[in-house]
């Protein structure tokens, strides 16, 4: 069975297999079990359970009644979804009983005995019950059926995410939708678990069984071992002269601490006492520690790696590490490229006037031969997009030194490459002893858990440092930028693009300051300062709002966009600082100041709007003019809200949700008009953070332990959650929320005490309730965690697109010969006399721009389509301005997708809960510390 996942919840591809999970889990496991299997795979009957029959006259299936008129276009699609899930409900239903029916049955039949009955009741588990659960369910649908005329309401049944999109904000119908949306998502995601580990055992139990080393088998029985990566990939082996040798598949296992090798044996005798299918068999042919490893990739360790038969440095002084067929093609083309050059010399030392033969077309020739080495090596990156390469300790030498050799495998995609550089680099990181049983659960206390899934601490970050003063932390964000210069696996093992702005202020002192950090390397770096007049309360990043088509164009440019984005500051002298955020030439475009001249503790934007929290209590609003870029001075306008100072803003769609004290309001953007409700019942518990997810905001509360869910459209209070209860037994005392945020499924609350909570959430449309367990950080601020910031950014494109036209017999693969289809692997520059003015792009020409008349036929002179007619034979995609996509399956382009995600915790100091103090454990108490947290990168495709 593959994951569960939810993208195929569609009109016209309703999916009631997870409807029956989730409806049969819901009522069979809650409140009775019908069999149950003990350790010896004996079964046992539960007198609990109670079998119904379902009489199908009095209960027939649920018809729709004839479309009335006058339904609006949602309610026609609505009621067209809910005619799809009927028909498929059905036929589900049918389908149940016919396999009950004609195959259960017989099985069963004493008098043509063929399987032992243990073994029928395992292959049809529990499908009576199914079949129970959905006869039941089905008579609750026909009666929601009955009434849909009239009411519209099924969400509580279950759900289709296509039918919550096309049921109003208003509807009655929302709420139930959204809720059984997220129960839904909850199950889905505790299958599929619950699947990863199985699968992990299956894999380490089969390496086991085969492996026949007892070495290896006493270490994979150990508790703390965790499968994080296995996958089949072809090992090529070169010899003396770079030829490829061999190639053969390989399974290789990353677990937390070693990498194993194994051949892959997939003929051999059947297991006759297995009903299931033997799995492949394993050989394993080297097992390495993790930190013994090491990733070998283009710019990284060339030095080393110079003698080695698959390292070429092209003229412009890169290293490559590619096909040797590649290279040598590559040297031929700059060796063309030189006498071209020379030719074009001695042509312009001609006396005569001759038609293709003057400076112009040996210029133009100079250009085509420059474009197919740039192809070239391109074509060579392409194919080290999917050759992994890794340094591992070989046998000694004969005088006993240690001898490092490379392995190379084959990966069938870039994203499977990528996958791995990034795994393994975070598997080394997760071995360190800050990340050694990092994290707790307050469910499972004493019990043991696997670091890698969990966010791992990569460093520690020392931030707003003076010798003379002290600055206090008030804010961070992350300012998103795309850099060239990363390799494609130096992008997968460094934080996520683009710079972090972290704010304070200096006690006593008067003036502000920002600290500017690169996040382009595994390891932050601080590379400006900006001191400001005052002290920095708030800051807001703004992204450019641009077209589809101009952001085509940047993207494909490699880019960031014409005016920039901008990064507002918000001080405490009234003053709101626009910058402009190009990398880190920070430039102060605008200036704005409330009226009032009060301090800004917060900023938010929405659409052409920036709103502004004041210590007043009173929301000052700007707007921009049409087509301008930045906001009106004098376009200020002022919402009062209260006497307490406003703590937080959140934007959701046209609408600003602004606190003040334990009150919330929501700002319509366009006309200002408000709507109020009462947070908390306690007014000395002021809201003091506000994220969204879904349709559901959670809130958290100064001088407050708990924080609350509410729902964004009925601002109904959803759920209430004590996290003290979580920690006490951590760092005893009073516990209150000091900062919050939700990342990627993630709800990250931080803590008075520092220390740092973690709890899943539902990540889809539906309702962001808290129902796994909570994990808590063992590494933790000494002081409160000021601010929590995500950092997110998505690999260019052009890291993942694999354009390699290699054949398949390139790779030293014998046994597969390229196919005619395939498009040939050699390129030939060739002289063609025929009109390539059509394609798309500028002409390829040395000629100026004020030349592009066409000369007559007569002339002897280069006209501009003569200058475009060098093309690469038999391959014009490769000619034609822009690159080549990516196709995949029924000519749909293929779009893959990386995300990088890092979580920045700033405070005081730094310390380790649960180990005894010493300096390894505790740093200065008194030193901001900005605490880096990673993930594994998120793959899709």
């Amino acid at each position: 069975m593959g994951f569960v996942t939810l993208s195929l919840l569609r009109p016209h591809c309703y999916t009631p297999v997870l409807l029956t999970i989730s409806r049969f889990l819901s009522v069979s496991f809650s409140v009775n079990k019908a069999i149950v299997f003990d350790g010896a795979g004996e079964e046992k009957d539960d007198a609990g359970y109670m079998d119904v029959s379902v009489c199908e006259l009095k209960h027939p299936p649920p018809q729709l009644s004839p479309m009335p008129e006058g339904l609006s276009s949602q309610q026609v699609v609505r009621r067209l979804i809910l005619s799809s899930i009927l028909q498929s409900e059905n036929s589900y239903l049918d389908s149940l009983k016919r396999i009950l029916q004609e195959y259960q049955k017989p099985l069963l039949d004493p008098q043509t005995l063929i399987i032992n009955p243990k073994k029928v009741r395992q292959i049809f588990y529990r499908l009576q019950e199914i079949h129970q659960c959905h006869s039941m369910f089905q008579i609750a649908l026909a009666c929601r059926v009955a009434e849909w005329d009239y009411s519209e309401k099924i969400g509580d049944l279950f759900v289709a995410s296509d039918m919550l999109k096309n049921t109003p904000r208003s509807h009655s119908d929302r709420l139930p939708l959204q809720l059984a949306l997220t129960e839904l998502e909850t199950l889905a995601e505790k299958l599929n678990e619950q699947k990863r580990l199985a699968d992990q055992d299956t894999e380490i139990q089969q390496l086991v069984h085969y492996g026949r080393d007892r070495s290896l088998n006493k270490l994979l029985s150990l508790d703390q071992r965790q499968l994080i990566q296995c996958e089949v990939l072809t090992e090529i082996v070169y010899g003396d002269k770079g030829q490829v040798v061999k190639s053969k598949e390989r399974k290789i296992f990353l677990l937390n601490d070693t990498l194993i090798c194994a051949n892959v044996n997939l003929k051999g005798p059947p297991d006759i006492n297995s009903l299931v299918p033997v799995g492949p068999k394993y050989m394993v042919k080297w097992c390495i520690p993790l930190l013994q490893t090491q990733v070998v990739e283009i710019g990284q360790d060339s030095l080393k790696c110079r003698n080695s038969l698959n390292v070429t440095a092209c003229a412009s002084g890169k290293v490559f590490l590619g096909p040797p067929r590649l290279y040598h093609e590559l040297e031929e083309l700059q060796h063309d490229l030189a006498v071209v050059e020379e030719v074009s010399l001695l042509v312009g030392t001609l006396h005569g006037i001759y038609q293709n033969l003057n400076t112009t077309v040996s210029q133009d020739w100079c250009l085509a031969l420059q474009r197919l080495i740039r192809l070239k090596e391109e074509e060579i990156q392409n194919a080290n997009k999917c050759r992994l390469r890794l340094s591992v300790p070989g046998k000694p030498d004969k005088s006993g030194r240690p001898v490092s050799i490379m392995v190379v495998f084959n990966t069938p995609s870039p994203l499977s490459k990528i996958s791995w550089v990034n795994r393994l680099h975070l598997a080394k990181i997760a071995q360190r002893k800050e990340n050694t049983l990092g994290w707790e659960s307050a469910e499972d206390v004493g019990k043991t858990k696997a670091p890698f899934h969990c966010p791992l601490l990569t460093c520690k970050l020392p931030v707003l440092s003076s010798g003379t003063h002290t600055l206090k932390l008030e804010a961070a964000l992350h300012s998103p930028s795309q850099s060239s210069l990363l390799g494609f696996c130096t992008a997968s093992t460094s934080l996520p693009q683009g710079y972090l702005w972290v704010a304070g202020q200096g006690g006593n002192s008067t003036l502000g300051q920002v600290e500017i950090f690169s996040l382009n390397r595994a390891t932050p770096r601080l590379v400006k300062t900006v001191p400001l007049r005052a002290p920095v309360l708030s800051l807001e990043y703004v992204k450019e709002l641009c077209s589809r088509t101009e952001e085509k164009e940047a993207e494909k440019a490699q880019c960031p966009p014409k005016t920039g984005n901008i990064i507002c500051a918000g001080l405490q002298d009234g003053s709101i600082l626009v910058y402009g955020s190009v990398d880190t030439a920070v430039q102060c475009l605008l200036t704005l100041v409330n009226p009032d001249s009060c301090p800004v503790h917060c900023l938010k934007h929405s659409l052409s709007y920036l709103f502004a929290g004041l210590a007043n209590g009173k929301v000052a609003v700007y707007h921009k003019k049409t087509g301008e870029r930045l906001w009106d001075v004098d376009s200020c306008r002022m919402v009062a809200l209260g006497s307490e100072p406003v703590s937080c803003l959140l934007t959701l769609q046209d609408t600003v949700w602004a606190s003040c004290a334990n009150q919330v309001t929501v700002i319509q953007g366009a006309n200002l008009q408000t709507q109020s409700f009462v947070a908390h019942s306690d007014p000395c518990c002021n809201v003091g953070h506000m994220v969204r997810s879904g349709g559901g905001v959670w809130m958290a509360f100064t001088q407050s332990p708990s924080i609350h869910l509410f729902h964004i459209e009925t601002l109904e209070a959803l759920q209430e959650v004590n996290i003290s209860t979580r920690i006490t037994h951590l760092s005893p005392g009073q516990v209150c929320v000091s900062s919050l945020l939700i990342s990627q499924g993630l709800l990250w609350v931080g803590t008075s005490q520092g220390i740092i909570l973690t709890f899943p959430v539902p990540t889809l449309e539906g309702i962001p309730k808290i129902t796994g367990k909570g994990m808590t950080s063992l590494n933790a601020h000494c002081g409160p965690v000021d601010f929590l910031v995500s950092a997110c950014s998505t690999l260019a494109s052009d890291l993942l697109r694999h354009n390699s036209i290699l054949s398949a017999g390139e790779e030293g693969d014998s046994e597969a010969p390229p196919s005619k289809e395939e498009k040939p692997s050699g390129m030939l520059l060739q002289y063609r006399l025929h009109s390539t003015c059509k394609l798309p792009g500028k002409l390829l020409t040395a000629q100026p721009e004020l030349a592009n008349l066409r000369a007559p036929p007569e002339s002897f002179e280069h006209s501009p389509e003569d200058g475009s007619i060098y093309e690469v034979s038999e391959d014009p995609d490769i000619w034609v301005r822009g690159r080549p996509l990516d196709w995949g399956k029924e000519g749909e382009v293929r779009r893959s997708k990386v995300t990088s995600i890092a979580i920045f915790s700033g405070g005081r100091g730094y310390r380790r809960l649960g180990q005894p103090t010493s300096e390894s454990t505790y740093s200065d108490s008194t030193e901001n510390t900005v605490l880096v947290w990673q993930v594994p990168l998120t793959l899709s495709q």
